[in-house]
């Protein structure tokens, strides 16, 4: 069934998945935004645009929300002018954004006060997955809710995963991103001492996917490694710093130990600075082969 979907965060991951429903044949409108990527495709096709929130959640039977983190998600939800502001009975808030799941928590909460229904379905996977329709979804909600939602979900995702209830679909993202970014700043560390030994990037690349280093993380890093094309992770140093610093916040909630969480964090705060946030995460090892370890 063909539904009025509202989409709130058209950048590079937010234009795949509206491109997807478009495709699919649902009715979009999308939020205006400085920092949407460019709406003419997707205006050509048949999408139109709302100035404030509160008149997009107006017209939309689902909200798909695809923000940068938990404050963005805070205020499109709970300002003046915000999608609470305008909330139908029964329509459905999808967050696919990165958040902290206690503010998951809370903003479900708030839906449902508000007379909405609510799923956390962030996802894996890169830009390019979202064009083609191919990301991963890590979803937590009720169940029953999931099923009815699991085929409007199918439009831009391939792989999707109930993990459990509210705030679980985020838990999962930031354990998923904990172990991806820590396994490019490893490799990312070696390659840098590798550089500083003379052992060539081809061999390093090589002997490693013939042996332990064989991962995905290998190979989203070869072509940087062997040809400097950042084009294959395009994730900024900054989003891995915050994605990270929201994984050391679970951990501190839940008293887990975050020993080598904090390392990688620190990783890639310096990597931003050294690098600037715009930075490529896929860039860390250059960065940190032309920084000297301190003696």
């Amino acid at each position: 069934m063909k539904q009025q979907i509202g989409l709130i965060g058209v950048g590079l991951m937010g234009h795949g998945i509206a491109s997807n429903l478009v495709k699919h044949g649902h009715v979009l409108s999308v939020l205006e935004h400085p920092g949407n990527q460019p709406l003419d495709a997707l205006k050509a096709a048949g999408a139109t645009t709302q100035a404030r929130a509160r008149d997009l959640a107006r017209a939309a039977d689902v909200i798909i929300l695809c923000v940068t983190g938990s404050p963005q998600v805070e205020a499109v939800l709970l300002g003046d002018d915000g999608v609470l502001a305008g909330l139908r009975a029964g329509t459905v808030v999808i967050d696919c954004s990165t958040a902290v799941p206690a503010s998951t928590e809370r903003m479900a909460q708030a839906v449902q006060a508000a007379g909405g229904r609510f799923l956390d379905a962030p996802m894996t996977r890169t830009p390019k997955e979202a064009a083609e329709g191919r990301l991963n979804l890590l979803v937590g909600g009720d169940a029953a809710l999931f099923a009815q939602c699991r085929p409007l979900l199918a439009c831009f995702a391939e792989n999707i995963t109930h993990v459990g209830s509210v705030g679980a679909g985020h838990r999962m993202k930031l354990l998923h991103n904990y172990v991806s970014l820590g396994f490019i700043a490893l490799l990312s560390e070696a390659a840098a001492c590798a550089q500083r030994c003379g052992v060539a990037s081809d061999v390093f690349v090589d002997v490693l996917a013939k042996g332990g280093g064989a991962s995905v993380a290998l190979e989203r890093l070869k072509p940087y490694l062997l040809q400097h094309d950042a084009s294959s992770l395009r994730f900024a140093m900054s989003n891995a710093q915050k994605d990270l610093s929201y994984y050391r916040t679970m951990a501190h909630d839940t008293g887990a130990v975050a020993e080598i969480a904090d390392a990688v964090l620190r990783t890639y705060a310096q990597g931003a600075v050294d690098g600037g946030p715009d930075a490529m995460a896929i860039e860390l090892s250059s960065l940190l082969a032309a920084r000297a370890a301190p003696r």
